[in-house]
């Protein structure tokens, strides 16, 4: 069975692409670090958001591993325009695979593009993988591996927050949320 660590990336300042890690982030990072350093961890794939990249760099470095940076692991777009009840209408887009908002990335779209990721890193020789992203997205992958998956799970997220997706060709799998 391949592992593919699913990490949502650390406290960030804001939620632009270039924001940068709290001094809590920082500090989550390098506990991070040291949570993964006998993982074995042998290939990282990220979000090329600053957080992203912020939250998985102490353990790059560490284990003299390259950040391999990837737009398809971006955060999703809801809306392009400025929504008062965004929540209502993220929690929609759960129920919703295929509602898509002005200027956005439907649930379903999001998801796939995400899942791309993870059906190329089930053909690398590497057994034990990182990859970065963003809450929506992450929440998504969750969900295409179980349906029961949803916006209540979303929110139950923290930053940072780590899955252990173990799966195979074969069509088996596991997810197991291991950050506490």
């Amino acid at each position: 069975m391949k592992r593919i660590y699913l990490i949502r990336h650390c406290k960030a300042e804001g939620q632009e692409p270039d924001a940068q890690l709290t001094s809590e982030g920082q500090l989550q990072a390098d506990q991070l670090a040291e949570y993964f350093n006998g993982k074995q961890i042998d290939y990282i794939i990220s979000s090329p958001y600053e957080r992203a990249i912020s939250t998985i760099r102490p353990l790059a470095e560490t284990l003299n591993l390259t950040i391999h940076k990837d737009n398809r692991l971006c955060e999703r777009v809801l809306s392009a325009d400025k929504i008062d009840d965004w929540m209502v209408k993220l929690k929609e887009s759960f129920e919703e695979l295929d509602m898509k908002l002005a200027g956005g990335e439907s649930s379903r779209e999001a998801m796939m593009r995400g899942i791309s990721v993870i059906e190329e890193l089930l053909d690398r020789r590497e057994m034990n993988i990182a990859v970065v992203t963003h809450g929506n997205l992450l929440s998504l992958l969750l969900k295409y591996y179980d349906h029961e998956i949803g916006f209540n799970d979303w929110r139950k997220l923290s930053n940072p927050d780590v899955f252990e997706l173990a799966l195979n060709r074969k069509g088996e799998r596991r997810i197991t949320r291991i950050w506490k």
